[in-house]
């Protein structure tokens, strides 16, 4: 049985999990899924662990997908992430040639996947990435809503 974009969401966000719990970092994880349907990357916000702030969790993951698939292009794979991208992931998803995009919680803060940008599907590019968005969203959102209230002591 293949997995549906819930199943791949709900591996994100277990992920997502990890990242708080063992790293005390932003529960934000992407998945890339290649176009046969097995997962050549993954990885969970780093960037205030590694003092990165290009360290977001697609960064990471579509790096490793790109060493692991030996390509910088990623033609024909998906990014499962439980937040939508931003602007720096959006594009570096345009550039990869990321065919499709599932994101959990919209952001609308900085949110480019049509929340406050449309960078994935702006006609101006030479690349257009499909979007589908809230997938397990209010779980993904709550999870970064309950991780921010504890850090600010709202709990």
């Amino acid at each position: 049985m293949n997995p549906t974009d819930e199943d791949w969401m709900q591996q994100a966000l277990a992920l997502a999990d990890t990242a708080e719990r063992e790293h005390d970092e932003v529960p934000v994880a992407a998945l890339v899924v290649g176009p046969d349907g097995v997962l050549v990357g993954e990885g969970f916000n780093r960037n205030i662990g590694d003092c990165d702030p290009s360290a977001h969790a697609e960064i990471v993951a579509m790096r490793e997908a790109g060493r692991r698939l030996g390509n910088h292009r990623l033609l024909g794979c998906t990014v499962y992430v439980t937040l939508e991208p931003c602007a720096m992931c959006a594009m570096a998803m345009v550039h990869a040639r990321v065919a499709r995009v599932v994101f959990g919680a919209a952001d609308p803060k900085t949110g480019a996947a049509g929340s406050v940008f449309d960078l994935l599907a702006d006609p101006r590019h030479n690349h257009r990435v499909q979007v589908r968005g809230g997938v397990l969203g209010e779980e993904a959102g709550a999870r970064l809503t309950t991780y921010f209230r504890r850090k600010r002591g709202k709990a």
